[in-house]
């Protein structure tokens, strides 16, 4: 964790990305500061020190989620998010909440593995190109006598300049013919209680032990087989044990879980119907909150120090139909506010990836030139909040389809328009989105 990053720091990097929502912005700035402050603590009150987990209330389109990938993005830090209406009680049939651990643990194991990948990656290389130079040019058998001698000094000649045609990738759809590992054959899921996961390892386990790995003869272009060759490389260069390692204490330090719908599965119990497993579902996730002990393939995760963020519309329930005790692990409760016609401007112009950024990079690479002037922004932004107030409040999601019906007839001709240049204004969008708007049993089902 980069000491670098105070909060008012990380403040203004989800600014570049997320318009508004300061309340919610400085809250996770403070849990991720916190999670670099615990690292220097004493070891023993280290363990004592327990993440601030946080529950977000809003409608849905309003940076909920955007908000927790940025912030794991910027923090280089596992990242996990789930739906809460995915996971059922133990006992029925579903997904059960340890699962959302092993599928964290091997996000880290992967994020790790790839950048350890970057540090042996030129090593690796090298050695897929002398690879390459057998299969071209075989090296000799070493002897004693005279006549191997010279034979070896052409052949080190020859291995030279083919090594410059090499490097120079002057070979690359010359034929070669290599030796590749076989595909391993798909695992065979079967639920259990102990988990798909561990199931497939104790299989890979076991067959692993009696058989060893399948190879096969192809053939292949140099450009082809070098990359082949040089994910081998990698993976025997990679220390697995190391990066699985490091890859655990990433998820049980830094991981961040962040649980959408939780209002999904707020509620009590019900004797019969769909939210007969609401409540179940809480209790099960209690103790992947508190703290507890997962099983994975990689080995035994502790979940104390996961942060989890929690989100919900909480239209119909609120945080306190939520059962005690899962209240009570997240301490951080923070309401979003609605997006007004301000913030449906500020977000079309403002984040490093606006919409009209987007759409305007994306025509540009058929040769036309798009510019959205300022009273079209208006508009847009306008169009957007009286869509959202007349239908569903769907939040920014509103500016994608209402730009995606703007650009809809420069996208479809933009092979013909190449080489145009498009002002897009006030007057073009009423044009294509005047009557829709007016009319809102047909705004529903198109914008």
């Amino acid at each position: 964790m980069s000491e670098f990053f105070t909060p008012r720091e990380v403040v203004a990097s989800l600014d570049k990305y997320i318009i508004g929502q300061n309340e919610a912005k400085k809250y996770v700035a403070i849990a991720l500061r916190n999670r670099w402050r615990r690292q220097k603590l004493p070891q023993d009150l280290r363990d004592e020190v327990a993440p601030k987990n946080i529950i977000m209330i809003g409608t849905t389109g309003i940076g909920k989620t955007e908000i927790a990938r940025r912030l794991a993005r910027l923090a280089q830090a596992p990242f996990l998010k789930v739906e809460a209406s995915k996971y059922t009680e133990v006992g029925y049939v579903g997904r059960d909440v340890e699962s959302m651990v092993r599928d964290l643990v091997d996000i880290s194991v992967n994020l790790v593995k790839s950048e350890k990948r970057t540090e042996v990656e030129d090593k690796a290389k090298e050695l897929a190109e002398e690879r390459i130079l057998d299969l071209l040019i075989p090296p000799l058998r070493k002897t004693g006598s005279e006549e191997n001698k010279e034979a070896a000094a052409r052949n080190k000649r020859v291995r030279e300049k083919m090594k410059e045609q090499l490097l120079a990738r002057k070979l690359e759809d010359r034929i070669v013919e290599l030796e590749v590992r076989k595909s391993a054959m798909p695992l065979i899921e079967i639920f259990s209680s102990s988990g798909i996961e561990e199931l497939g390892v104790n299989f890979q386990e076991m067959f692993g032990r009696t058989m060893s790995p399948q190879k096969k003869n192809r053939k292949a272009p140099i450009s082809e087989a070098r990359r082949i060759l040089i994910q081998e490389e990698v993976d025997k260069l990679l220390d697995m044990d190391s990066v699985i390692k490091e890859g655990i204490s990433r998820t049980e330090n830094s991981g961040i879980i962040f649980i959408d719908e939780i209002d999904k599965v707020a509620g009590r119990e019900s004797s019969h119907g769909p939210d007969i497993s609401r409540e179940g579902v809480q209790r099960d996730l209690l103790p992947i909150i508190e703290g507890t002990n997962v099983a994975t393939k990689y080995g035994i995760v502790k979940t104390n120090h996961i942060l989890f963020i929690a989100a919900g519309a909480f239209h119909s329930k609120k945080p306190s139909d939520l059962i005690p005790e899962l209240q009570g692990r997240f301490p951080i409760r923070v309401e979003l506010k609605s997006l007004n016609k301000g913030d449906f401007k500020r977000i079309l112009i403002e984040p490093d990836n606006s919409l009209i950024k987007q759409y305007t990079a994306l025509l540009k690479t058929e040769g036309i030139s798009v510019k959205f002037t300022s009273d079209a922004v208006d508009e847009l932004a306008s169009i957007a909040q009286t869509v959202n107030e007349q239908t569903e409040n769907i939040g920014a999601r509103r500016l994608h389809t209402i730009m995606e019906k703007v650009v809809e007839e420069i996208s479809f001709q933009g092979p013909e328009l190449k080489g145009k240049k498009i002002n897009i204004n006030r007057k073009y969008v009423q044009d294509k989105l005047k009557d829709i708007a007016k009319d809102r049993n047909l705004s529903r089902y198109i914008l």
